[in-house]
């Protein structure tokens, strides 16, 4: 046995049983490897020294039984080391300049060869049991792995499916942004309806509706507004809502006030003083027949569409 051997050698102090082993060995590329940092724990060597005597006999470990690692195989374990640690040279405080080797079974076989020694002899029966125990165990449970794997597929298709879905929403969401008119065809009450609650949920401070027509289906949807709006109604004298109305509506949802002109005509919308919509139809009767409704996008006529309310 050479000098060099016997000094590395007396670096391992005791021989790391089967279970240890195991814990080193990782699937890369589809099949088992050992990294060389591992192996030069085992075999008593540092990493440097241990891909010498590999170099020296190269033509000893083709393709098939060693390997560079590139920086995307490197496991995780040795990137939370910065990938340039050695786990035995971390103790002697010297650092890696290259990407590790990875040695198949064949090449950790041909690797105890090259090394020799009683203690390389010893832990290549260690490593060997290991490898022949984990191919037992992936035989063994191959069917597991099998159903695991399936599993993990149909997730994969489903989280697959669900992404192209979520895609197809926000491109709906993209294509059909609030546009400044909406038509709305006799029957549909429900697209109708929808509409016209979430325009009343955008408010954050107060509601305006001017609309000569007014009844509890025009609270019913002005209930949709969020806590702390405050709503004026301006409707015709005539209008059916009650004072009885009014009240239970303000026990529940205040606060609602109703004025009461024949000034206009068309109905509006006007939310929080700054965004106004005028609506070909009473919104208690939105979708019975065919309507419109458009977004007033000139500040100059919804500024004069408030101060016109401002003198009732």
């Amino acid at each position: 046995m050479s000098k060099e051997n016997q000094e590395n050698e007396k670096i391992i102090p005791t021989i790391i049983n089967a279970n240890d082993i195991r814990n080193m060995i990782y699937i890369i590329r589809d099949q088992q490897v050992m990294l060389d940092s591992d192996l030069a724990i085992l075999y008593g060597y540092e990493v440097k020294r241990l891909n010498e005597q590999v170099k020296r006999n190269i033509e000893r470990f083709p393709d098939d039984f060693m390997f560079r690692l590139t920086e995307d195989e490197v496991p995780e374990s040795l990137r939370s080391q910065n990938a340039t640690l050695n786990k035995s040279a971390t103790r002697r405080g010297t650092h890696r300049k290259y990407l590790p080797y990875a040695f198949t079974e064949q090449g950790i076989y041909m690797l105890a060869t090259v090394l020799k020694g009683d203690i390389a002899e010893k832990q290549s029966i260690y490593i060997m049991r290991a490898f022949r125990e984990m191919r037992h165990f992936i035989a063994n449970n191959a069917l597991l792995f099998e159903k695991v794997s399936n599993i993990e597929l149909k997730q994969l298709e489903y989280q697959k499916s669900t992404d192209e879905r979520f895609d197809k929403v926000f491109q709906y969401i993209e294509n059909h942004a609030e546009s400044t008119q909406k038509i709305f065809f006799d029957g549909q009450i429900y697209d109708a309806f929808s509409l016209m609650t979430s325009i009343i949920h955008k408010a954050e401070s107060d509601i305006v509706l001017i609309d000569g027509y007014v009844d509890v289906n025009t609270l019913n949807i002005l209930a949709k507004k969020k806590d702390g709006v405050n709503v004026n109604i301006y409707t015709y004298s005539g209008t059916k809502l009650t004072k009885k109305d009014i009240d239970n509506f303000n026990k529940q949802y205040p606060l609602l006030t109703v004025f009461k002109t024949q000034v206009f005509h068309d109905r509006f919308i006007i939310i929080d003083n700054t965004i106004a919509y005028h609506i070909g139809a009473s919104i208690k009767d939105a979708g019975l027949k065919c309507f419109g409704i458009s977004l007033l996008d000139d500040e100059i006529l919804v500024n004069e569409l408030i101060e016109r309310l401002k003198e009732i």
